[in-house]
């Protein structure tokens, strides 16, 4: 499984971060997921191998503009591409109400149907073609959500010596019970495939969470998840000053429950653009990086716009040199005064 950051910053974009926007691929094909659509998604995806026609839905967590602005473009950007394929998209209610607002007042005709699926009727798993998703409420203001993929196609090994014991040589049939299908053998008995498929590994789970002053409302998803994604908008520090944390987490707020509940990687995005790569900046992404340090003893990353991180098949999560990644310098958003203010992240 890969997961490629596409938008790490919170409520605006900077020089070298985008608004929210995060793909997610299995090991194999060209179908991807994309959790959230901030402004300008479809040209960061320009820097990227991702198509518009292989993407099989769309996971929006709430209806705030730095999770949703892109939405209208890439769905007509789909339609120019020559997209005819149903595409799956997920969200608050008003999501819908968005698109369909979208539809109405610009004239936006789409040459494929959408099938619009409520999150807050997710009563359990949806099945989409590659992932098993549950949601989970959140706490931001606003409807909010939070995803888990869980991985539905784990592939299994046959057992060559219960196959030769039944006289079966490789062959055709033997990929046809590796399929999970059921077989006529010459002698005309049957053979069904669970008596010759190994146990299959555990699958694995990657939650994705929007916006949330209340990391515990994870727990239930989080529960044998290899992966937390999670937004870090602010540092303790930061919310001291403000006095507020605008229904956002902290890094030591979501380090702390990631600590907690033992999830094993734990991936941060969503910075306020405070925070830039400056020595001497005010708020620097390193202190972002030291507050949850100081409370989670796992796998920590912050993620960059186009970073990719790749989850084993045992688990283990490392970066990838797939995808751009543009180079690190200090940016420190001219608004930040102005936001400290108004209450903007």
């Amino acid at each position: 499984m890969h997961l490629q950051f596409l938008g790490t910053s919170g409520g605006v974009p900077t020089k070298s971060r985008n608004v929210s926007a995060l793909a997610l691929r299995p090991d194999s094909g060209r179908g991807w997921y994309l959790v959230d659509c901030g402004e300008a998604t479809q040209h960061q995806l320009l820097r990227t191998p991702l198509s518009l026609v292989k993407l099989e839905a769309i996971l929006i967590t709430h209806q705030h503009g730095d999770h949703c602005y892109g939405l209208p473009g890439l769905l007509a950007s789909a339609s120019m591409a020559g997209r005819t394929r149903p595409l799956t998209i997920v969200g608050p209610q008003a999501i819908g109400d968005f698109l369909d607002a979208v539809k109405t007042t610009t004239g936006l005709h789409l040459s494929f149907p959408l099938a619009f699926v409520d999150a807050g009727t997710l009563t359990g798993p949806l099945e989409l073609a590659d992932f098993s998703v549950e949601g989970a409420a959140l706490s931001h203001g606003v409807a909010c959500y939070a995803y888990a993929f869980s991985e539905r196609h784990v592939e299994r090994k046959l057992d060559r010596q219960r196959l030769q014991a039944r006289g079966v040589e490789p062959g055709p049939l033997w990929g046809r019970l590796q399929q999970g299908e059921d077989v006529e053998l010459a002698d005309g008995t049957r053979l069904a495939s669970a008596e010759v498929l190994l146990a299959g590994r555990r699958p694995r789970k990657v939650v994705i969470g929007g916006d949330n002053d209340t990391p515990a409302l994870l727990a239930r998803l989080c529960e044998g998840a290899d992966v937390l994604v999670h937004e870090a908008t602010y540092t303790e520090t930061v919310v001291a000053r403000l006095g507020t944390d605008n229904r956002h987490s902290t890094a030591a707020r979501i380090a702390a429950f990631a600590q907690a509940q033992g999830v094993p990687h734990l991936l941060l995005t969503h910075f306020s653009p405070r925070y830039g790569y400056a020595p001497d900046a005010a708020s620097s992404i390193a202190d972002i990086e030291r507050e949850a340090r100081a409370q989670y003893t796992g796998d920590l990353a912050l993620a960059d716009d186009f970073a990719v991180y790749s989850l084993s098949r045992e688990g283990v999560l490392g970066q990838s040199d797939q995808g751009r990644r543009p180079p690190r310098h200090a940016v420190l958003h001219d608004a930040t005064r102005h936001n400290d203010e108004q209450g903007a992240p």
